[in-house]
């Protein structure tokens, strides 16, 4: 991995709504909730994707589930408010047939060209997946996205599909006139092992969740030897939320500030939820904080305050934005090749990462490029307290 590569940066949609929390939040100096919630209609969500489109990145996140309005009703709507953004549409494996998942993204890109891919959700919630009609143990739900993930990709390549698999059976399938000018990338997460043998096989973009570099790079030297048995070599992606401010005290005060706001009903039932889950990733998650706000910072920069109420990525970076760009650039160097980011109100950090902490991630590139890897990944010292 040429370490001079500058990484791609992606922005997340917030399609369950948006503010200046994450949620479960109670009055603070007079100020309640309700008053700073942002609604996921189409007119909020365009300001969000020309932000995220004008700041430079390069695609927008947007997640499934029954807390946000469905990706490929939206998704649509805000390509034609668009110009050059692309849509990472995420979409929940089994509850639609490969065939018309296919079809959709075939559809997607003969009107929109080269501005979708795919991020492919297995689901870690059983109770959402039973209200979806969905009662497979968790094992099988990741061999079914497998399954889906081979036809999905076979027909979008162009390639007629007859097969007949434990989960997935489609006979002489095949697109009208694909369009085969535009790749449709694979992105895939999950952090059990069955869940990881699925990413080695069929995923472009491995996604990862923002957990110490350490367990970061333990993770990509795993996934990337399975891959390689599979004769595959794939690009691994980082899901982080980030409070980046001219100084470090600035940025953790607004940490602080967002922890100061977390009602702690809401806290014990988000934890409650997240321990039923059959999800790897989230008991990873989880285990950064425990649930108890006493010690949030689990390595320099990254703050888990946020995974105290926000199920799936929970980890900040927090910092000046120097210290945000030097963190980002430490994960480049573990072998991250793209970013998923968010912050919150989303509409106006896209605008504060685009314009202060990408330029400097870029100069970090240059350096890099310029001197070697050594000088550019110097560590900068963290400053300021942790919240």
């Amino acid at each position: 991995m040429p370490p001079s590569d500058l990484p791609v940066l992606h922005w997340f949609l917030p399609t369950g709504g948006d503010g200046r929390d994450p949620g479960g939040v109670t009055a603070v100096q007079g100020r309640t909730a309700a008053a700073t919630r942002r609604r996921a209609d189409v007119g909020y969500l365009a300001q969000v994707a020309r932000a995220a489109e004008r700041a430079g990145f390069a695609k927008l996140l947007t997640p499934v589930g029954l807390g946000c309005v469905d990706p490929w009703v939206l998704t649509p709507a805000l390509a034609a408010l668009t110009e050059r953004i692309g849509f990472l549409v995420a979409f929940r494996a089994g509850l639609t047939q490969p065939t018309l998942i296919a079809q959709q993204a075939d559809t997607f890109r003969r009107l929109y060209g080269d501005r979708i891919a795919l991020n492919v959700v297995t689901g870690g919630d059983p109770a959402e997946q039973r209200a979806y009609g969905d009662h497979l143990p968790k094992d099988e739900r990741y061999a079914r996205s497998g399954e889906l993930m081979h036809v999905v990709r076979e027909l979008l390549e162009g390639r007629r599909v007859d097969t007949s698999g434990p989960h997935v059976r489609v006979t002489d399938a095949r697109l009208h006139e694909p369009t085969l000018t535009a790749p449709v990338p694979l992105y895939f997460g999950g952090a059990s092992p069955a869940a990881e043998e699925v990413a080695a096989r069929h995923a472009d973009v491995q996604l990862l969740w923002g957990e110490p570099p350490a367990a970061v790079a333990e993770r990509i030297a795993r996934l990337r030897e399975k891959a390689l048995g599979h004769g595959r070599v794939p690009r691994f992606g980082l899901r982080l939320h980030v409070i980046s401010r001219d100084t470090a005290d600035e940025a953790w005060r607004e940490a602080g500030r967002i922890l100061a706001g977390l009602d702690p009903e809401a806290v014990r039932a988000s934890q409650e939820r997240f321990a039923r889950m059959d999800s790897t990733g989230q008991a990873r998650m989880t285990a950064l904080h425990g649930g108890s706000a006493d010690r949030l910072t689990v390595a320099p920069n990254l703050w888990a305050g946020i995974g105290l109420v926000r199920e799936g990525a929970g980890t900040a970076l927090v910092g000046s934005h120097d210290e945000v760009a030097a963190r980002l650039w430490e994960y480049r160097l573990l072998g991250i090749d793209e970013f998923v980011l968010s912050g919150y109100p989303h509409l106006e950090e896209a605008y504060r990462v685009g314009e202060e902490v990408a330029p400097r991630l870029r100069a970090l590139a240059e350096a890099a490029a310029a001197s070697g890897p050594r000088a550019a990944a110097e560590p900068v010292p963290a400053e300021g307290a942790a919240a």
